[in-house]
């Protein structure tokens, strides 16, 4: 029996999830792990990786490695997305991980992060006609799906982390900071032509913002598992609600909100405006959570090329 490990090194957040390969060509997780890295923090409009950053996510790594090292017939995949993608010393930073961790990290395109977003979803989820859209630290993904096949898809470069440090959307909020970051994301948003034609779809999510989106009003709804988000639904009148709710706060008082994660709070706002902006311009009533994603797209890909 073999085990797959994959290393999911994002903008804001490491993850590890380690899946077990059936011989009948199925897989099925027994192990996830997660470290609050922010990569992307400090990166600036130079897109230099910063040597604190650098040195959290190397201490992740080397804790992931020490978890799947004890698993016996365990292949690992090391992917990273935005932050190292866009990254003026990602050669250094890779072979640092190299030398540190013993991982060969896969750079992933800003297409080929949304193709396993999109492989993710449709393999977990019963989807027609929808706008998948993934929240990351320092990008965002976008996927239009009709009768459940893809037709278009984007990566954009920015996100919770990077939208929040631009318009200083990490503490007490003024009117002119969101209204400037409305504005970008407008602008940026409706460069994408083919965005119209996902008007009055629902929006499937998945990102870490987007997931605490979830966390949230299973909280207040009182859910019994707060942490089973898959499928879950909101209408849009209720993201914004909640999105008035996180306004109105600052840092200190978003941290208390329960379903928060603490660590988040100074980019929510921040990672939440590109949902709320496409629920406005699509006019869409409702959006579904998925907890499938890139890794999951990942696993799906190699069980295909093992059979």
């Amino acid at each position: 029996m073999k085990n797959l490990a994959i290393v999911d090194l994002g903008s804001n957040s490491a993850r590890m999830a380690v899946s077990r390969i059936h011989e009948n060509g199925t897989a099925s997780e027994i192990k996830r792990v997660k470290e609050d890295t922010r990569l992307s923090q400090g990166m600036g409009a130079q897109h230099v990786l910063q040597p604190e950053a650098i040195e959290r996510t190397i201490r992740a790594l080397q804790g992931f490695r020490c978890l799947y090292s004890a698993m016996p017939h365990t292949a690992v995949i090391g992917i990273t997305t935005a932050a190292v993608r866009m990254a003026q010393n990602q050669r250094e930073f890779l072979d640092r991980v190299r030398q540190s961790v013993g991982l060969d990290l896969r750079v992933l395109s800003g297409d080929d992060e949304a193709y396993y977003d999109y492989l993710g979803v449709v393999n977990s989820l019963v989807v027609s006609d929808c706008l998948i859209l993934d929240t990351g630290g320092a990008s965002c993904e976008l996927i239009l799906v009709k009768d459940g096949r893809k037709q278009q898809l984007i990566s954009v470069p920015f996100g919770a982390v990077t939208l929040s440090e631009q318009f200083g959307l990490d503490d007490v909020i003024a009117a002119d900071q969101l209204f400037r970051a409305q504005m970008f994301l407008r602008n940026r948003l409706a460069d994408i032509w083919w965005l119209s034609e996902a008007r009055h779809y629902p929006i499937i999510l998945l990102g870490g913002a987007n997931r605490t989106l979830a966390r949230i009003n299973r909280r207040r709804q009182q859910k019994l598992k707060v942490e089973d988000i898959h499928g879950y639904r909101l209408k849009t009148e209720t993201v914004f609600h909640t999105f008035i709710d996180l306004l109105a706060r600052s840092k200190k008082g978003r941290q208390s909100i329960s379903g928060m994660e603490y660590d988040r709070a100074d980019i929510i706002v921040g990672g939440m405006l590109p949902l709320v902006t496409l629920l406005q311009m699509l006019d869409s009533d409702r959006v579904v959570f998925s907890e499938s994603g890139v890794r999951e797209g990942i696993i799906s890909e190699y069980l295909n090329s093992e059979n």
